[in-house]
């Protein structure tokens, strides 16, 4: 038998409350990537709970293999890609909605039932017996031999879930990508003064030489498109007349 100790029991009321929160918000949050983020800290939290129990493999590899590696792939294939909220309420593929639902009810009927045949009451034991031969050779006995069915199990749920991210981070592209071809024909077709020889660099021939301030053309007038896209959303390009070849003149004719 194994003695829970004080801290371990601190460990465990403060890290628990915090899992199933987390658990709960990676539910409820609307941006697939801060979902993501509350599952990488919930795998986090399971990794300390498997140190605290003597499971040392199991817990290193929960933070190595699933937290460092695959979720975080997870999360860097979502941050590129892009899928914001209303791209994750729309069904890519027919008919998965009630699947869904059929499993969720499913596996929440399992969990009550399994809850309501656990025997509480009976003391902690830990993995002091089990670790006799050594952490890894036990556990890997247990896997290939006793819970080898559960394992498979586990192991098709996983390859699902990389499915059920791949499907989240798909996008069918409404209109078909322009070709380089197209793109210069539509250049020189603009009948911009830029089209053909393509825009300058932010602040070239402008009075400042900033990425926030917009080129001047050959006319004088400012190019806006220079600026890049980022600083526009932001708020952070500054006037584009201020900057023109006309407001200049204008300018030094007046000091003068």
């Amino acid at each position: 038998m194994l003695e829970i100790q004080t801290p371990e029991t601190i460990m465990f009321w403060v890290l628990a409350p915090l899992s199933v929160i987390a658990a709960l918000g990676m539910l409820l949050v609307k941006k697939a990537v801060h979902s993501a983020l509350l599952l990488a800290w919930v795998m986090i939290t399971l990794a300390i709970f498997y140190i605290a129990q003597d499971a040392l493999f199991l817990g290193i590899v929960q933070i190595v293999v699933y937290t460092g590696a695959v979720m975080m792939l997870f999360l860097f294939i979502l941050m590129l890609v892009g899928v914001d909220a209303s791209d994750s309420l729309t069904e890519t593929i027919s008919g998965l909605r009630p699947i869904a639902i059929t499993a969720a009810v499913g596996f929440g009927g399992l969990f009550v039932s399994l809850i309501g045949r656990a025997k509480l009451g009976r003391d902690a034991v830990g993995l002091t017996a089990a670790n006799t031969n050594g952490n890894v050779e036990s556990l890997a006995q247990q896997l290939f031999s006793t819970y080898v069915w559960p394992f498979e199990v586990v192991s098709a749920l996983l390859i699902t879930a990389a499915l059920g991210a791949m499907v989240l981070a798909h996008h069918q592209r409404s209109v078909a990508r322009p070709t380089q071809r197209e793109q210069s024909i539509a250049r020189f077709r603009s009948g911009s003064l830029a089209g053909a020889a393509g825009l300058p660099s932010p602040g070239v021939f402008a009075r400042h030489n900033a990425v926030d301030v917009p080129a001047l053309l050959p006319d004088g007038s400012a190019a806006p498109t220079s600026i890049s896209a980022t600083l526009k959303a932001r708020g952070d390009m500054l006037e584009s007349r201020s900057f023109e070849l006309g407001e200049v003149d204008n300018t030094v004719a007046e000091e003068k």
